[in-house]
């Protein structure tokens, strides 16, 4: 399994940025016949390939949004009231969800890369990255974001890339 190097990531999106957003508006405008199958596929083989715990760019760059389902069962877990929880670490953003205050994610252990709220963690953290949560065609605009951030959409992306050109 391949150790995720975050600065020489960040050197190839920024390489390669333009050329795989081109290949995703493409597909968005042109989806070929079978890309949830080959989406699927490359996922599969993706995470044969890459160890998110070497990472964690995501909990270090990003905040899930929390449900109110998710900040209840958080909260009772580490032995808080829902409004003691929601004053220590969260804020309402732009749209009126609730986010994370700061980035990294306070329950992240920089050490090992690991969340130290894993069991109960938000619903969005436990999808993420969404490689496989609907049809590709209906989430491309998450994919076009996360490949700036995830090492392992930009690699699902650059997979299916090569298949669907052949190169």
């Amino acid at each position: 399994m391949e150790k995720i190097n975050l600065r020489l990531f960040r050197k190839k999106v920024a390489e390669n940025k333009s050329a795989i957003r081109r290949f995703l508006t493409k597909l968005d405008n042109n989806p070929p016949r079978g890309l949830d199958t080959l989406a699927a596929a490359a996922d599969l083989q993706m995470w044969k390939q890459t160890d998110c715990l070497s990472c964690a760019n995501c909990c270090k760059t990003m905040s899930p949004t929390y449900t109110r389902g998710d900040m209840v069962r958080i909260s009772a877990h580490i032995g808080m009231t829902l409004e003691q929880f929601q004053k220590k670490y969260l804020h309402k953003d732009r749209q009126g969800d609730w986010v994370n205050k700061t980035a990294p994610c306070q329950f992240l252990n920089l050490k090992d890369n690991k969340c130290s709220i894993y069991e109960v963690r938000p619903r969005d953290c436990a999808g993420f990255p969404h490689h496989t949560k609907k049809k590709m065609i209906e989430y491309m605009h998450v994919f076009k974001q996360n490949i700036e951030l995830c090492p392992a959409t930009y690699k699902l992306v650059e997979m299916m890339r090569e298949k669907i050109n052949g190169n």
